[in-house]
């Protein structure tokens, strides 16, 4: 049964969801069933998810390619809720399309020279709120990285703690801390600068 609070922060997406498009981006080899970003889109009626042919590599040009088709048919800007190779796509997307991405939330982003795409990963502000969620035992990037990473970003870096790649594997399903965060990037968009 959902506590109050719980009840508020999935009202308060619901409200969101008629000003933004919420969009998962996952990464390789795509979200399976039991995966966070797979629940969230069985549980909201307002998820969208990039589709692509190929989820088993990792094309950078190929993740970009299909959030922006995807987000071509949006009626309102987007929120990006990435996870892995899915959110350096994600950080892509905002820096290329700006007047598409309203926000960005970046779950356990995996390196960027890990799969070779340093030179295509902005390595800037996005110039779009962002939220960034990092572990300390992530073996796709170090938590010092995803330090560095936020800051060059200038996204807000969120600590779960010792939470492996934030993944099925690592014991997250639902992760309703996960919607806490999204609600919390949701009014940092709707009131910029408090």
């Amino acid at each position: 049964m959902k506590s109050s609070y719980h009840r508020e922060i999935d009202e308060h997406l619901l409200a969101a969801s008629s000003r933004y498009e919420f969009v998962l981006v996952p990464g390789l080899y795509d979200s399976g069933p039991e995966h966070w970003q797979t629940c969230w889109q069985n549980y909201h009626p307002f998820w969208r998810r990039v589709t692509q042919r190929n989820w088993n590599v990792a094309d950078i040009e190929i993740w970009i390619a299909s959030i922006r088709r995807l987000l071509a048919g949006c009626s309102h800007p987007a929120i990006l809720v990435g996870h892995s190779f899915g959110a350096l796509a994600s950080c892509c997307v905002a820096v290329d399309y700006p007047e598409l991405v309203a926000g960005l939330m970046i779950v356990a982003p995996a390196e960027p020279m890990k799969f070779e795409v340093e030179d295509r990963v902005p390595s800037h502000a996005l110039g779009v709120p962002s939220m960034l969620v990092a572990s300390h035992n992530d073996p796709l990037m170090s938590f010092s990285r995803a330090d560095y990473w936020a800051s060059m970003w200038g996204s807000t870096l969120i600590d779960v703690g010792e939470a492996g790649h934030i993944n099925v594997e690592s014991g997250f399903g639902p992760w309703r801390y996960g919607l806490d965060v999204l609600s919390m990037l949701v009014r940092q968009i709707d009131q910029p600068g408090d």
